[in-house]
């Protein structure tokens, strides 16, 4: 996930223009469907620029949780990614000062900028250019992206299309965020420009559940490769898949969030011709995680998708909830895999396993409702949706402490924190939560809070309709875009209310 210890305010230079000739703009351009009268985040954005003199008070978490003022044309903060049809798929952030006015073609990544002239990245390159709106290069690229969207599905058929062009873009920024050779980047810029095994977990189940399963194989084959021997995962990877060595040690959530992408690949895709292949992969990930569990069973301590030291947590002899609901999750995955290919003996080993962990978090989490640590007055966080669907069975207990957790982390601007009496900025909302929130909704059958967390996030997209990591008290985007765990999570979201999803 994307948390403040992992990020920080680096920012990219702008991406120059290449040199334009000016024609009449073309008429038209791609609108957004609403199921209900939510203010648009990109006239609330056009608003905040026009007004003249205005301060902006939002600010951005920085990496070990200080702050800093978000900045007043933030360059890594671009409202979106160029690109363009053909293989390898590259991408490149559009300047913030070229946003307004700019559009998407629809169903593309090919950007139409103010005075008419378009800014793709050609098939097979890395370099934007500027041409006429009537250059064939153009219509190729277009044709691609749309040709790309039609092999599957764009999800959101339960909301009559409201939030299809969301969805689109969401779709289409996962493909630009996913390498040729699998590794998919939580985002574009500096910091960010990693990959992270937790955050490609979800990109697989997207991929996935909108009929991709090509682009979730690549993952999934980029994650078998990097696997130590030990069944283990670094923190993160760079774009090349060399481990990145900046002293973070392994985290142990992403064991279980592989595990439950590849078998939420396996049941959702009908694809269990790739296990033969995989198999190794899951092997090593779940006998280290059974592995691991003490006498509780409970896995050991280790920093989680906060990408905090777990010495800094109420309770640093034990996991956090982030830890401990991925593993329960992994391990229940690995189990029914297990079964699928016949492998009697690893299922029965692996079930006692997610069984010693269930039971575990019945005696030290659930007596408190279910905080982030197993204490007394423990904080609650959004890791407790980790423990219902679409990650687990529906338990009445555990909905009450989601419900608890939504109210004690919520945000008047609508929004939430990643945590209750958050460290950070406690004003600048975090949209993967947000979107954690409203897919456990989706997938528990509670439509009318999972689309009034949509339409938050709909709502507060950047200029071009792009989902950011964060978001500022003046509803201005206050991070990166795009952020491809809430892209994920926004795809999942709109699937679980067209169909249920798999739950282990």
């Amino acid at each position: 996930m994307a948390m403040a210890e992992r990020r920080d305010t680096s920012v990219a230079a702008p991406v120059p223009a290449a040199p334009v000739i000016s024609v009449p703009p073309p008429a038209g351009g791609p609108t957004t469907p609403r199921r209900r009268a939510a203010p648009r985040g990109r006239s609330g954005a056009r608003k905040v620029r026009r007004t003249a003199g205005l301060l902006i008070v939002a600010a951005l978490v920085a990496t070990g949780g200080a702050t800093v003022p978000e900045p007043p044309a933030p360059g890594w903060a671009s409202p979106g990614l160029v690109g363009g049809g053909g293989w390898p798929f590259a991408g490149v952030p559009l300047a913030p000062d070229q946003a307004e006015g700019a559009s998407y073609l629809p169903g593309s990544s090919v950007v139409r900028l103010p005075d008419g002239q378009v800014r793709l990245v050609p098939s097979g390159g890395e370099t934007p250019i500027t041409v006429d709106a009537s250059d064939p290069r153009v219509e190729r690229a277009v044709r691609s992206d749309s040709a790309w969207l039609a092999q599957g599905t764009v999800p959101g058929a339960a909301t009559d299309g409201a939030y299809r062009d969301m969805a689109t873009r969401a779709l289409l920024d996962l493909r630009l965020l996913t390498r040729p050779n699998g590794a998919s980047l939580a985002s574009w810029y500096s910091k960010w420009r990693y990959c992270w095994p937790r955050d490609s977990a979800f990109a697989v189940a997207a991929f996935t559940v909108t009929g991709h399963p090509a682009e979730a194989r690549r993952i999934l084959y980029f994650l078998a490769r990097a696997q130590h021997d030990d069944g283990m995962w670094a923190a993160r990877y760079n774009a090349d898949g060399t481990a990145v060595a900046d002293g973070r040690a392994p985290q142990l959530d992403s064991l279980g969030w592989v595990l439950w992408s590849t078998w939420f690949h396996a049941v959702s895709a009908a694809d269990q011709d790739e296990l033969p292949t995989l198999w190794p992969m899951v092997r090593r990930a779940a006998d280290h995680l059974a592995r691991s569990l003490d006498a509780e069973g409970l896995p050991p301590a280790s920093s989680d998708y906060w990408e905090r030291d777990h010495r800094r947590e109420q309770d640093p002899r034990r996991p956090t909830l982030g830890v401990v609901g991925p593993a329960l999750a992994g391990l229940r995955a690995a189990a029914d895999l297990a079964r699928m290919r016949g492998e009697g003996a690893k299922a029965a080993q692996w079930r006692h396993a997610a069984q010693r962990v269930s039971d575990a978090l019945a005696r030290q989490f659930a007596p408190y409702g279910y905080p982030r640590s197993p204490i007394p007055g423990g904080l609650m966080d959004t890791s407790v949706t980790f423990l219902a669907p679409p990650f687990a069975p529906a338990d009445p207990g555990v909905t009450a402490a989601i419900a608890d957790a939504a109210r004690k982390q919520a945000l008047p601007n609508g929004g939430v924190l990643p945590g209750e009496r958050w460290s950070g900025d406690p004003d600048v909302a975090w949209t993967p939560e947000t979107a954690l929130f409203g897919l456990n909704a989706a997938a528990s059958g509670r439509e009318g809070e999972a689309l009034d967390r949509l339409d938050w996030l709909s709502a507060h997209r950047t200029s071009l309709g792009v989902l950011p990591e964060k978001v500022g008290v003046t509803g201005r985007p206050a991070g990166p875009a795009p952020l491809g765990w809430t892209a994920s999570l926004v795809l999942l979201s709109l699937s679980a209310l067209d169909r249920p999803l798999p739950v282990p």
